[in-house]
């Protein structure tokens, strides 16, 4: 019998209804319209598509997007005062720096950089601190976006063994520490695999539970997963060909998995309604 195929599209779309509603009452109370600025530095193709989609999606819920545009020669100095300049703009509630960014910025010294409270996508160490103590400001984007999956999917994560494919400050590493809180959706074992890891596919094989984020087309095989494994994958590569695939090499894992995500419609669309929820958050303890 092939998995319960986690539609992240339909889910993402009911979130952004609720959150339009809550922007507008917001709004009515206090007058602010939460106010979200992107920077996309360069040219990078995938970038642009993702400012432009979040860009759309603001506007559907009613947060105010700006886009600071800056060419790829842009040096690491220029791109603090423009930082700067966003941190002291008090119309302004979330700053988002689009990755990655030219070899000569260093994306730590630019994430540093944006004040904490308008810290959106988690990304500060302040914020990364409160959330490994389990006390969030502000959930990280895609791995709350998969949380809300997990929950969508029925599965019970407390008590479950956990293996999460990738060891990323964006995704492994917040979603291990999300899963392993006290709470709904968490209270898992987790165990976070690398490339490094010995016996991979045989460690894989003992999840009830895969997060798939290590950047490899189709790396998790069918044979990789255990039968009835909660399977969440969060790549997305193109191929050759143009096609776009995950992680996981679904169709041959929606077999043997009890539930899977679709590249693409699954993990994406989620990142996106939870960037502006934080957004909204923001805007209210900015407020």
């Amino acid at each position: 019998m092939s998995a319960q195929i986690i539609d992240g599209k339909s889910l993402a779309e009911k979130l952004r209804g609720q959150l339009k509603a809550d922007v507008a009452e917001f709004q009515s109370q206090t007058g602010i319209v939460p106010h979200l600025a992107a920077v996309l530095v360069g040219d990078d193709p995938a970038s642009a598509v993702y400012v432009r989609n979040k860009q759309r999606a603001c506007e559907k819920a009613g947060i105010r997007s700006t886009l600071h545009r800056l060419p790829s020669e842009t040096t690491e100095t220029e791109l603090l005062d423009l930082v700067q300049q966003l941190n002291r703009d008090d119309s302004v509630h979330g700053i988002l720096v689009q990755l990655p960014l030219p070899p000569q910025i260093r994306e730590t010294a630019i994430l540093d950089a944006v004040v904490p409270m308008k810290d959106v996508d988690c990304f500060h160490p302040e914020n990364v601190g409160l959330m490994v103590q389990g006390r969030p400001r502000y959930l990280p984007c895609t791995p709350s976006g998969c949380q809300l999956l997990i929950q969508e999917s029925g599965f019970e994560t407390a008590g479950a063994h956990a293996v999460i494919l990738g060891r990323s400050e964006i995704v492994g590493k917040p979603m291990a520490m999300l899963l392993v809180q006290k709470g709904a959706v968490a209270n898992a074992t987790v165990t976070i695999a690398h490339s490094r890891t010995k016996n991979l596919a045989e460690l894989v094989r003992q999840a009830d539970l895969i997060v798939a984020a290590i950047g490899k087309p189709k790396f998790v095989t069918a044979e990789m997963v255990k039968p009835g494994a909660c399977v969440i994958d969060v790549g997305i590569n193109r191929l050759d060909d143009g096609t776009l695939v995950g992680d996981v090499d679904y169709e041959a894992v929606k077999e043997v998995a009890g539930a899977i995500t679709p590249v693409p419609g699954g993990v994406g669309p989620m990142t996106i309604a939870m960037l502006l929820q934080n957004t909204l958050t923001a805007a209210r303890l900015l407020s």
